[in-house]
C-alpha cells in the first residue's frame, strides 16, 4: 500500500499476496467462463446432461455430432496448413549478420530436438483447446533429461574395443498443454505479455513434486493437504486422488520486490512494517516465478531466470474477441444452431418411440388378477372378454417428414456459423500419394476459409514458441547451441507457403532470362533463399562463390576487350574511308548533273538549226523542227531526272 513516494507498506508475504491474486481471477473466471466452458466440452465429446432437456417428458439424450465434426475438420484443416509439408517452421539470420551458418546449425537442431520431445503432438492439443474452448494456451516448461549415447573404451591396451553407453544430462524444452480451466489471467489483460501476471493451477501428481523436491528445484518442506476443487480439471473424479495430488499454482509475472526478496531470505516482516526506497532504487515489481502448493507452501521464489526475460506461457485465440483474452471457438459458434439441433432429434426420437411403440388403454376391471400390463414382443395377454373391447391401443399418427429437412436445415447452420466444411481430402492425389499442385491448391482453399485463425495461431503461438524454445537452448545448452548471435528471424508454415509463392513468380521470372544476363545469378540466388532446404545455406555460398570473378579470367577477358577495341577501330577507320570516298563520288555526280541542262539546250539549238538555210529562218519548216526538237528535250530531261543520265536521245530526223 503506498502512502508516500518512497514509503511502502507490506500487509501480508509472498504466497499471501499471490494466493490473493489467483483467487480473484478465478472468481471472475467462474462467473464469466466456467459454465460456458463446461458446455462446450461436453457437446464436443457428445455428452448429455440433465440441464439439456427441454421438457419434462423428454426421454432421448442424444447429441448430434455436428458440432464435434466441425471442431475435428477445423482442426484437421489447421493441422494440415502448419505440418502440411513437413518443415513447420524456420529461422534465418538478421540482415546486419553475414554469418550465417550459426543460425542454420540452431534451425537443424531445433528440428531434431522438437521431433523427439513430440512438440507436434503438444501443438495439436493446444488447436483442439482452442477450436473447443476458444483460446488455446501451453506452458514452456524445461526438463533435465539423461540422454544415452553408445561409446567405445579401448581395453586391453588398445587391442580391443569395449562398446558401452555415455550418460550426458541434457536440458530439454517442451511444450505442455494447459487446459483453459486451469489458467488464470489478469481479467483486464488483452494477450500474457500485457497482464500484470498468469497463473497455472492445477493437480498434480504428488511424486512429481517429491521428484523436483530431490533434485533441488523446489524447497525441501513439507506439504499441507489441500481439499479438492471441482473447478479443476473437470472431468476427472478428484476424489479418488486427494490423498495423491498436490494443487500447485505456477505464478508467473510481476510481484512486490520487497516481498520476493524476503520469501527469498525466509525473513518474517509483521504487518504495517514501513521499507524505505531510495529515489536510485530499482522498481516496486519485478518478474517473478513463483510455485505455491496446496495454497500456502512456498515451493519456489525467484526472479525470472530467463536471459529475454520472457514469460514461459503462450497463448492464442481461434477468433479475437477484442478487448478481451478469450477468444471465441468453434464451439461457440455453432452452439446455438447445435443445442436446437439436439432438441429437433430428440423430440423426433421420443415422437418416434410412441409411434412405433403406442400407449395402450385398458379395462381393468376384465383383465385377469395380477396381470401386468406391459407391452413386449411376443407376450401373451389373457383377457375376460373380447380383447378388441378390452385393450385399446392410442394412435398418435406418423412422424412428420418435415422434421428431416429440419434437423439437415439445422446441420447446414452449423457448418455455416463455424466455416468448418468437410474436406474430401488432398486434392490431386495420385496412387495415395499428394502431387505439388494438389497440396498447394487444398493448403490454399484452407488458408481463405481460416486465414485468420491460422495468423492468430502462427504469430501468437507458433512464432513466440520457436523464438523461446531457441533462447532457453542457447542459454542453458550452450555447448550443444553454441550461437553468439541472439538477433534471427522466425517465421512459421504460413510465411513458408508465402515464400513457395514467391519462388513460382522468381521461376517465372527466370525462364524468361538467358543466363548469360547479370540478372540470372540474382534470381536464382533469391530463388535458393526463399526455399526451405536443410543446406540452404550451403548453396547460397556455393553459388556466390561460383559468382566471384576469376583472376586469370579476368585478365583473358579484359585482353579479349582490348582486341575487341583494336578491332573496332580499325572497322571505324576504313568506314571513314569509304565514307569519304562515297561523299566524293556524289560531289562528282552532281556536277554532273547540273552540266546536263546546258548540254541538252545545245543539243537543241543545233537538231532546230540544221541543215536549214539562210533565208528559211522564219518559214514553217523550222517551227517544225523546233516543236519536234522540245519535245524530244522534255523526254530526255524525264530520263535524266530518273537517272538515266547516258541516254542521249539523237534526232536523227532532223537533217
Amino acid at each position: 500500500m503506498l502512502e508516500d513516494n518512497n514509503t511502502f507498506m507490506i500487509e501480508q508475504d509472498l504466497e499471501g499476496w499471490v494466493i490473493n491474486k489467483c483467487d480473484g481471477w478465478r472468481d471472475h473466471y467462474e462467473a464469466n467462463y466456467s459454465q460456458m466452458f463446461d458446455e462446450y466440452y461436453r457437446l464436443w465429446r457428445g455428452q448429455w446432461s440433465a440441464q439439456d432437456r427441454t421438457r419434462s417428458t423428454e426421454r432421448s439424450k442424444i447429441i448430434s455430432p455436428a458440432l464435434q465434426q466441425a471442431v475435428e475438420s477445423s482442426v484437421a484443416e489447421l493441422e494440415e496448413a502448419t505440418f502440411g509439408r513437413g518443415k513447420w517452421f524456420d529461422i534465418k539470420d538478421d540482415y546486419m549478420d553475414q554469418d550465417t551458418a550459426d543460425i542454420a546449425m540452431l534451425r537443424n537442431h531445433l528440428e531434431e530436438d522438437f521431433k523427439k520431445n513430440k512438440v507436434r503432438k503438444g501443438v495439436a492439443e493446444c488447436l483442439i483447446n482452442a477450436a473447443v474452448f476458444g483460446t488455446g494456451i501451453a506452458e514452456i516448461v524445461l526438463e533435465e533429461e539423461k540422454e544415452f549415447k553408445p561409446a567405445t573404451q579401448p581395453v586391453m591396451g588398445g587391442e580391443l574395443q569395449a562398446v558401452g553407453v555415455n550418460i550426458v544430462d541434457r536440458t530439454c524444452v517442451k511444450l505442455r498443454p494447459v487446459m483453459p480451466q486451469n489458467f488464470l489471467i489478469d481479467p483486464v489483460a488483452t494477450d500474457i505479455d500485457s497482464a500484470l501476471g498468469c497463473a497455472i493451477d492445477e493437480f498434480v501428481s504428488s511424486h512429481l513434486v517429491e521428484q523436483l523436491q530431490e533434485s533441488g528445484v523446489y524447497r525441501d518442506v513439507d506439504i499441507q493437504s489441500a481439499a479438492p476443487d471441482f473447478d479443476i480439471e473437470p472431468d476427472q473424479d478428484l476424489a479418488r486422488y486427494d490423498e495423491d495430488k498436490v494443487r500447485l499454482t505456477k505464478y508467473y509475472g510481476l510481484v512486490p520486490r520487497h516481498l520476493l526478496k524476503e520469501a527469498q531470505e525466509d525473513s518474517e516482516v509483521e504487518d504495517a512494517e514501513l521499507v524505505e526506497f531510495d529515489d536510485d532504487d530499482d522498481s516496486y515489481y519485478v518478474e517473478a516465478v513463483v510455485v505455491i502448493a496446496n495454497g500456502g507452501t512456498l515451493l519456489k521464489a525467484e526472479e525470472n531466470p530467463y536471459m529475454m526475460q520472457d514469460r514461459p506461457v503462450i497463448a492464442f485465440p481461434w477468433d479475437v474477441v477484442p478487448s478481451r483474452f478469450w477468444g471465441r471457438g468453434v464451439c461457440e459458434k455453432g452452439y446455438n444452431s447445435q443445442k436446437a439441433l439436439d432438441t429437433e432429434l430428440r423430440a423426433r426420437i421420443d415422437a418416434l418411440a410412441l409411434t412405433i411403440h403406442p400407449m395402450m388403454a385398458m379395462d381393468a376391471s376384465r383383465m385377469p388378477r395380477g396381470a401386468k400390463p406391459t407391452i413386449q414382443p411376443g407376450k401373451t395377454i389373457l383377457t375376460n372378454g373380447n380383447p378388441a373391447e378390452i385393450l385399446q391401443p392410442f394412435n398418435f399418427g406418423n412422424v412428420s417428414q418435415i422434421t428431416f429437412a429440419q434437423a439437415q436445415a439445422l446441420q447446414t447452420m452449423v457448418q455455416t456459423a463455424t466455416g468448418a466444411i468437410d474436406s474430401a481430402g488432398i486434392a490431386g492425389s495420385i496412387n495415395g500419394e499428394a502431387t505439388a499442385a494438389g497440396v498447394s491448391m487444398s493448403l490454399g482453399a484452407i488458408i481463405k476459409r481460416h486465414k485468420r485463425t491460422l495468423i492468430n495461431f502462427q504469430e501468437s503461438f507458433i512464432i513466440p514458441f520457436v523464438t523461446k524454445a531457441a533462447q532457453r537452448y542457447m542459454q542453458f545448452e550452450p555447448e550443444m547451441y553454441p550461437v553468439a548471435d541472439y538477433k534471427f528471424h522466425t517465421s512459421s508454415s504460413l510465411g513458408i507457403i508465402a515464400r513457395e509463392y514467391e519462388v513460382t513468380q522468381l521461376v517465372q521470372l527466370l525462364q524468361t532470362m538467358s543466363p548469360d544476363t547479370p540478372m540470372y545469378p540474382k534470381l536464382v540466388m533469391s530463388i535458393i533463399d526463399n526455399m526451405n532446404l536443410s543446406n540452404r545455406e550451403e548453396l547460397i555460398a556455393t553459388l556466390e562463390q561460383a559468382n566471384q570473378p576469376n583472376p586469370e579470367a579476368q585478365q583473358a577477358a579484359q585482353a579479349a576487350q582490348q582486341a575487341q577495341m583494336q578491332f573496332q577501330a580499325s572497322q571505324t577507320a576504313a568506314l571513314n574511308g569509304q565514307a569519304q570516298e562515297s561523299a566524293a563520288r556524289a560531289q562528282k555526280i552532281a556536277v554532273e548533273a547540273q552540266a546536263i541542262p546546258q548540254e541538252l539546250e545545245i543539243d537543241r539549238i543545233k537538231a532546230v538549226t540544221t541543215n536549214l538555210k539562210a533565208g528559211d529562218a522564219d518559214d514553217k519548216e523550222f517551227q517544225k523542227r523546233l516543236k519536234i526538237s522540245e519535245q524530244l528535250l522534255k523526254e530526255r530531261e524525264v530520263a535524266v531526272k530518273e537517272g538515266n543520265v547516258a541516254a542521249t536521245p539523237n534526232p536523227q530526223g532532223l537533217q
